[in-house]
């Protein structure tokens, strides 16, 4: 079969459109071409409805033109009965004899059987279109099911000198309005935002997304040794999750991928919890924002050493993001 980048990329555009509304599914684009004509395209709009390939299959005006058609899919074709019913199944019921995949899927009831099972059809099948590209718009998706834990974020803003707060713990405004919505931003992108017990105590954060249109995680801390407030915001939420056995962090981590589904988290303090998980080489990113604000004491920020793989400045403040 002839095989054209533009539709796959056209397929990336439209899966870009789910961010921060279908976690923790991955997003996913879907192009049906005939010819050299776009006849119907979707994508996964919200976690729990449609999966691309049906609302792609479902657009199309005249279904007898599927019998003669290609659909480019940024990842493979789910084969499990979840939410929602196969979409391996719905590609061979509807008679699409071309299906172009960019990157298989890792999570374990698909891996590979979504493909298996449209090829054993007789579809004719390529995958690894713009592999890195449709790799790259789920990262976190596949870092989750490739490492079986979330994909975990580390975020904190300091000081000029260095500083997250003053001695006490009492906090100060580091990040300004623009910097600050664009951090909320990022929050809707992940499923769970985790803070450590005495930010609890000490700030009682709501952790939502109050300056950006989109969902807000779940808040995640601990209650070791009883001490967390029950009257705080993340004790009284009903989306909360309350973390109480004293296992190491690693195992913590593995027990929110597989007993809540968290596939990405986003931890945002203390100064304690941030350095905990860098002690223990368990983060993917890191976002540090340096205000132009200088405290001259306070509680030190984290310490360290990773690649910066890009910075910006907005209104003054510094922004780096570090990969591990």
């Amino acid at each position: 079969m002839e095989i054209r980048e533009e539709y796959m990329r056209r397929a990336l555009h439209l899966a870009s459109k789910g961010a921060g509304r279908v976690s923790p599914n991955p997003m996913v684009g879907a192009v049906i071409v005939r010819g050299d004509k776009i006849i119907g395209e979707g994508w996964h709009r919200r976690c729990g409805e449609a999966h691309a390939e049906v609302n792609a299959v479902a657009s199309v005006a005249d279904k007898e033109l599927l019998k003669d058609s290609t659909m480019y899919v940024t990842l493979e074709p789910c084969s499990h009965y979840g939410k929602t019913p196969p979409c391996a199944e719905l590609i061979i019921r509807c008679g699409i004899p071309r299906v172009v995949v960019g990157v298989l899927d890792p999570f374990e009831k698909v891996s590979g059987r979504g493909v298996k099972m449209l090829r054993d059809a007789g579809v004719e099948i390529e995958v690894g279109l713009l592999e890195d590209e449709c790799r790259k718009i789920n990262r976190r998706f596949m870092a989750a099911h490739s490492q079986g834990r979330p994909f975990i974020m580390l975020k904190w803003a300091q000081s000029a000198d260095g500083f997250m707060s003053r001695v006490d713990g009492t906090p100060v405004a580091l990040s300004n309005p623009l910097s600050r919505m664009m951090m909320h931003r990022e929050r809707s992108l992940y499923d769970a935002i985790m803070v450590g017990t005495t930010t609890v105590i000490t700030d009682n954060p709501r952790l939502t997304v109050r300056d950006w249109c989109g969902d807000s995680p779940r808040c995640v801390t601990f209650n070791q040794h009883g001490r967390l407030p029950v009257d705080s915001h993340i004790a009284c939420g009903e989306r909360s999750i309350i973390l109480t056995e004293c296992l190491p962090l690693e195992e913590q981590m593995r027990r929110l991928y597989k007993e809540h589904g968290v596939t990405s988290l986003m931890v945002e303090g203390g100064a304690c919890l941030l350095q905990s998980f860098i002690n223990a080489g368990l983060y993917d990113d890191v976002r540090v924002e340096i205000s132009t604000v200088v405290l001259g004491d306070g509680v030190k920020a984290p310490s360290l050493d990773c690649e910066k793989v890009l910075s910006q400045t907005i209104r003054g403040n510094e922004i780096h993001l570090k990969s591990s």
